[in-house]
């Protein structure tokens, strides 16, 4: 009972003081923060669809494709693996030294947001959103979607597999920060605000759904398909270079965050350590 009441108390401080207008806001940020995840997962599906279609004769024939389906197979992977590659690149440099790029200006009292660069977040969000709405819809009307097979039943280990959960929550809160919340915040507040604990606890409850429901299987397509594509002696396009790049660069990500994670739980341990036999040496002397 002790237990249960103060799980109910700590649900109401959680949720003490939100409005309409900031569940809204949750809603907003926590949708166009799942795009980047979602980007991964369409990514992992193009490159499903490219190699099955690299391996049919009638994919060099004169064949004509739905324009939506053109645009998805074709053009769509071209602009989101430039643009998570940006992402992931920014989210790598920020696990290494700690800095980000904030889109605020620190002198100002108000906290307001550099047009320029809030433009700059605009015109990522707004390609994210076009590109992953029509991967979408192409990837369905292709039937991407209708087996719940995927990586030719290769399965990466349950430890590789929390490492890149690790690196893509890592990459997904960098995409966050950057893009998606100096947007909704102009937009719904007119300044930038302070993060509150439910939207993290939203948004991580969002992605782990994401992820247990496909991400965590469909996403080892973009390493598998390169070691399948070397393994049949089939070309292996830069598309599917960049995708293993990927891969693995959030699986760097993952284990520097890891590390940095258990080199400053070591860190505190020791200080508290030294600090105990500091105290005890005093104790003595007295």
């Amino acid at each position: 009972m002790v237990c249960m009441s103060g799980l109910q108390q700590k649900t109401k401080d959680l949720l003490k003081g939100i409005t309409a207008k900031e569940i809204f806001y949750i809603f907003t940020f926590t949708i166009l923060t799942l795009l980047l995840p979602l980007s991964f997962l369409l990514l992992a599906k193009f490159s499903d669809a490219q190699y099955y279609l690299q391996t049919l004769t009638w994919y060099h024939s004169p064949r004509h494709f739905p324009y939506v389906l053109t645009l998805a197979l074709h053009i769509n992977p071209l602009i989101l693996y430039v643009l998570v590659s940006i992402i992931s690149v920014a989210s790598f440099m920020h696990v290494l030294t700690g800095k980000t790029i904030t889109l605020s200006d620190p002198s100002s009292p108000s906290s307001t947001v550099v047009q320029p660069r809030l433009y700059t977040a605009w015109i990522l969000l707004c390609t994210f959103q076009v590109c992953v709405g029509l991967g979408i819809e192409g990837s369905i009307e292709a039937g991407l979607y209708d087996s719940g097979e995927s990586s030719f039943g290769v399965e990466r280990s349950l430890l590789m597999r929390v490492i890149f959960l690790v690196g893509l929550h890592q990459t997904t809160q960098v995409w966050a920060r950057m893009v998606v919340r100096p947007v909704v915040d102009d937009t719904v507040f007119g300044v930038e605000r302070e993060v509150r604990l439910v939207e993290r606890v939203v948004v991580a409850a969002s992605m782990g759904g994401l992820w247990w429901w496909r991400l965590r299987e469909d996403v080892e397509s973009l390493v598998v398909m390169v070691e399948a594509k070397k393994e049949q002696l089939m070309d292996v396009r830069v598309s599917d270079f960049v995708g293993w790049w990927l891969y693995y660069l959030t699986l760097t990500i993952g284990m520097v965050k890891i590390a940095r994670l258990l080199i400053g739980m070591a860190t505190i341990f020791l200080f508290r350590t030294s600090a105990t036999f500091s105290h005890c040496e005093i104790d003595d002397k007295v």
